[in-house]
């Protein structure tokens, strides 16, 4: 056992007992749709316009710097999802590498990822909501469509969708992952839509100054602006293809599904993410697009395109729930693992005999989303997710490097290209993002770890599955 606890045998992932195991149902179309689901949407349906008030045009540079910077995480994903093929993500493969107390960290972690990325998008979708009510005629009380900090009481839309996207992952996995592809199908159709409908009024004008509060994250008027901290916060739109990680128990094919799933899904939302920036701030002033919570719809209204505009705002609203579904189906399967290595409570990690799918952590999480969805403002939320993935992206970087010198002669069903170049390059971008993020934000994400490592060491590091077996087999 080292200084930062015992490390998990990878071998040690295949004897899992069938009780505490996940039912593998998935094939490549539904990992390539849950990544696609999880990444397409919230960035360009939501972020676009929180982008833009930050860096200006340039936001279209913030989506590219943190596209590539997720595209060098999502290849050390892949190499590790294939030769660790189990739930957990970046959590397991901390486990396997570096010790329980760092997997406990990237695990606490992946809970505030998964959990607020969730709340972000619902809180999204009830902007959306508003707005296509509001084109219909229909005012709906503001006390029940924001939280506190933006003089409400709660917002119900938000609440409501969180509850029922729980209910649909606790019903199976497969039957929620194939109406994801669904979902992904609406959502593609609108996009190809707005960017038809938006080039033709294409104004390089709009362009100009094209970074009018340069490049670097610093503070201007009390607010965070440049473009790196746009690409701190749109960055929370191109993660979603870790979540195909978390499937790996679940896929029926993992050394192949995996690959296809996790570099197939990057490589077809940044496409789309970078075509579909350009078609929005070419057709509207960045001005215009900070102050909107719906900003496709807006500059679809603007253009005099009005059917249009309720189409793709009521696309949003059947769409936008794919990316909640993946990011709680990722955030269950988490709590999951962590409960079934003894690290939270084992009654959490068993699966229900019908579905082959845990209810009862599901329900949990649809919980505690749906109350941070209520009371919470989408900036804060965002913010602080991409903190949680940032740390995870950064451990996985690591471990893949750390496991090409430690255990080069593992059979690898796919090898990350230049994986020292890659690794180094996925850390390096994610650190600079981290420092980019407000400062109260790395405050808050400070205090979260803080009283995650109470947790550990109050609770957990006492009840470890590994840790027990390791006492057992030395006695």
């Amino acid at each position: 056992m080292g200084i930062w606890g015992p490390i998990k045998p990878i071998e040690q992932f295949r004897s899992i007992d069938a009780e505490h195991r996940l039912r593998p149902s998935l094939s490549w179309p539904h990992l390539i749709a849950l990544g696609v689901g999880a990444i397409v949407g919230t960035g360009i349906y939501t972020l676009t316009g929180v982008g833009a008030d930050r860096a200006g045009p340039a936001v279209v540079l913030s989506f590219l710097v943190a596209g590539v910077v997720c595209a060098c995480a999502a290849l050390a994903y892949a190499e590790l999802a294939t030769l660790i093929p189990t739930a957990g993500s970046a959590y397991t493969y901390t486990y396997s590498v570096a010790g329980e107390t760092i997997a406990w960290v990237v695990g606490w972690s992946l809970i505030l990822e998964y959990s607020l990325a969730c709340s972000t998008v619902a809180v999204g979708w009830s902007g959306y909501l508003v707005g296509w009510l509001h084109e219909m005629g229909i005012a709906l009380p503001h006390l029940l469509l924001a939280g506190p900090h933006d003089g409400g009481i709660i917002n119900l839309p938000a609440v409501l969708v969180a509850f029922t996207i729980a209910g649909m992952l606790m019903a199976g996995t497969r039957e929620s992952a194939t109406l994801n592809i669904i979902l992904v199908i609406i959502k593609l159709t609108a996009l190809a839509a707005f960017v038809a409908l938006t080039l033709p009024a294409f104004q390089s004008g709009n362009f100009h100054p094209f970074m009018p509060y340069g490049f670097g994250s610093h503070v201007v008027n009390g607010e965070t602006r440049g473009v790196m901290a746009a690409a701190a916060i749109v960055f929370f739109a191109f993660y979603g293809f870790d979540a195909v990680a978390t499937s790996a128990e679940e896929a029926r094919n993992p050394g192949r599904d995996l690959k296809i799933g996790i570099v197939g899904s990057m490589l077809v939302c940044t496409s789309i993410y970078i075509l579909v920036a350009i078609a929005a701030v070419g057709a509207m002033s960045y001005l215009a697009l900070g102050g909107s919570a719906e900003p496709l719809a807006l500059v679809l209204r603007t253009l005099g395109h009005p059917l249009a505009a309720y189409l793709v705002a009521g696309a949003a609203l059947v769409a936008l729930p794919s990316v909640i579904l993946v990011m709680m189906y990722g955030q269950s399967r988490i709590f999951f693992v962590m409960a079934r290595d003894g690290l939270l409570p084992r009654t959490l990690a068993k699966v229900s005999p019908r579905t082959g799918s845990p209810v009862l952590i599901t329900a949990i999480t649809g919980l505690f989303v749906a109350a941070v969805a209520g009371f919470f403002s989408l900036g804060e939320i965002a913010e602080l997710a991409n903190a949680g993935t940032l740390l995870a992206f950064i451990a996985v970087g690591a471990c893949m490097m750390v496991l090409r010198r430690r255990a080069p002669e593992m059979e690898r069903v796919f090898r990350c290209p230049a994986p020292f170049l890659v690794g180094t390059l996925a850390i390096l971008g994610c650190l600079y993002l981290l420092i980019s993020l407000p400062e109260m934000t790395l405050v808050r994400f400070v205090i979260w770890n803080a009283g995650g490592l109470v947790v550990y060491f109050l609770y957990g590091r006492a009840r470890s599955t590994l840790a027990r077996d390791i006492v057992t087999a030395a006695g």
